[in-house]
């Protein structure tokens, strides 16, 4: 095996769960420290704040799920505060809410003019940023407004097509929108869903209680806010960035499993949806001043594809366990190689080693395979005045298509004729019981002789097949040693790239897990390789 264990010899790197502290690049840096002051006081809400604000430079909006008094207001200011002198409105939405407290008064002056226009400013259609609490309680006029701005980014305002500066909308609530309502097409427009519940630590909840009232208007450095021609700017370079096929493998996996557990999971996602995630990704490879998304922004998917309380955990879930499996994506199939080594080995253990016991039988004239038996049978009435009669002494043959099962049936001679004076009956586990027509004699019991045990290896060997065999095998185990250097090269280079302000170190743990999972099964699939190469040489 010199030469096998020649062909394994990898440059490999240890493998951990740690990660080294990654050398930030200047975009990352300034997001960093621009969510660190933005965070100041936001006990539990840091990630959903960092992520919400990862949507805004994507373009995106935000549905904030969760109780009331848990922060979800302040977060949609304090996001505001990270751009340069925004627009900010904000309102909570009722059933009694009408167009005029959310998109402007109508105007007297015009509409003594016969112009039926609004007064704008100051409210929704004028807002570069905006908070709308309880959005689902609205009414239909105030929600149909809402789908056209966010869609077009168009208020009609009477004859007047007005073009709205939103850059991204926040909505919050503790429902989502019932089914049939209608409301199906606003909801999709909130391509991210995040999940806001009361703070559950206990230090953190001693700090809140401890802490005077968060601020509205953080303290933030100059230098650290995002102008509206970076962000337009920002936006356009997104587009350049391109989604890893590592992350195209997690969403093809994703995308498998959401078909597969429709009935279960009941989530639909359309293909604007995932077209708009995954310029989250890119955003968030971005603003980690990359040019391919990776395994931590793969990961923000658990924050986009959920449509119900009742799947989210399971989304959620969804998504950890496809970053997990699927690790790094390779040139080599293994899936084909998987198939072809199965193969290998059954072939290989079919001519090298009995699949099953082989038992010492004979072929009669009639072509059919029998155990041989040469059964004495004991006379049992000796001592009561019958001392001269004999044993019997009988050679039959029993068919092998018997061999463990139930039911009586006769054995034959030598010419292949039925022997009706005796019967025959196995007990299932091998062992078959002779008995004569005749009360005075013991019966038989017959137990077949083993010449070769299951696993034994077989004496008639195709030296040269065997051989053959051991070459593919050897094939296989090159192939899989370089999916094993490219996983450790990829793996070295992600360790320095998986920091992200948006996932915590939990989540981008199971990156790192699904990784080492990755080796050790391509290791053990090397392991087999050998194992097959060496019984093809014994």
């Amino acid at each position: 095996m010199q030469e096998s264990s020649n062909t394994m010899d990898v440059q490999e790197e240890q493998t951990t769960t740690k990660k080294p502290v990654a050398k930030q690049n200047a975009m990352q840096q300034r997001i960093t420290k621009l969510l660190k002051q933005l965070g100041e006081g936001m006990h539990e809400r840091e990630q959903v704040l960092a992520i919400a604000l990862l949507g805004a430079i994507a373009g995106h909006n935000t549905f904030l799920y969760g109780p009331p008094g848990t922060a979800k207001s302040l977060i949609s200011r304090r996001l505001a505060a990270a751009f340069d002198q925004p627009k900010y409105f904000e309102y909570l939405m009722n059933r009694f809410s009408t167009p005029e407290e959310v998109f402007g008064p109508v105007s007297i002056k015009e509409l003594k003019q016969d112009r039926y226009t609004r007064q704008i400013d100051g409210y929704l259609p004028t807002a570069d940023f905006a908070f709308l609490d309880e959005i689902w309680k609205s009414s239909p006029a105030i929600l149909n407004s809402l789908l056209t701005i966010i869609n077009e980014h168009i208020f009609k305002n009477g004859a007047e097509r007005v073009q709205v500066p939103l850059k991204s909308l926040i909505a919050a609530s503790n429902e989502v929108p019932a089914e049939n309502q209608g409301l199906e097409a606003l909801f999709d427009r909130f391509i991210i869903r995040l999940v806001v519940p009361p703070i559950t630590a206990e230090e953190n909840f001693a700090r809140l209680l401890n802490s005077k009232p968060s601020s509205d208007k953080p303290a933030v450095a100059r230098e650290l806010l995002i102008s509206y021609n970076e962000l337009e700017q920002w936006r356009e370079q997104l587009h350049n960035v391109q989604l890893s096929a590592d992350t195209m493998l997690v969403i093809k996996y994703i995308r498998q499993q959401l078909a597969e557990r429709f009935d279960e999971l009941k989530v639909y996602v359309s293909d604007r949806r995932w077209q708009r995630a995954a310029m989250l990704l890119k955003a968030s490879a971005f603003c980690n001043g990359r040019k391919e998304t990776n395994h931590s922004d793969t990961l923000l998917l658990k924050h986009c594809l959920w449509t119900a309380p009742d799947n989210q955990p399971k989304v959620v879930s969804l998504v950890d366990d496809a970053v997990k499996r699927c690790g790094f994506d390779t040139e080599i199939d293994l899936a084909k190689l998987d198939k072809e080594k199965e193969a290998l080995d059954k072939e290989i253990n079919h001519e090298l080693f009995h699949s099953e016991d082989i038992y010492k039988t004979e072929t009669l004239k009639d072509g059919q395979v029998y155990f041989k038996v040469v059964a004495t049978f004991k006379y049992s009435r000796r001592g009561y005045g019958y001392n001269t009669q004999s044993d019997e002494k009988k050679t039959l043959y029993v068919p092998l298509v018997r061999f463990k099962t139930q039911g009586e049936f006769h054995p034959v001679d030598f010419s292949g004729n039925e022997n009706s004076g005796v019967k025959c009956e196995f007990d299932g586990q091998g062992s078959c019981k002779l008995t004569l027509n005749n009360s005075y004699y013991e019966d038989y019991t017959f137990d077949p002789k083993i010449l070769f045990h299951r696993g034994d290896k077989k004496q008639d060997i195709n030296e040269r097949l065997v051989k053959s065999l051991a070459t593919s095998v050897k094939d296989i185990r090159n192939q899989l040693a370089l999916v094993l250097n490219q996983v450790h090269k990829k793996h070295k280079k992600l360790k320095t790239e998986l920091f992200s302000p948006f996932a915590t170190d939990e989540e981008t743990d199971i990156a790192v897990d699904g990784i080492t999972t990755q080796t050790e099964q391509i290791k053990l699939r090397i392991a087999d390789c050998e194992r097959l190469e060496s019984l093809c040489q014994q």
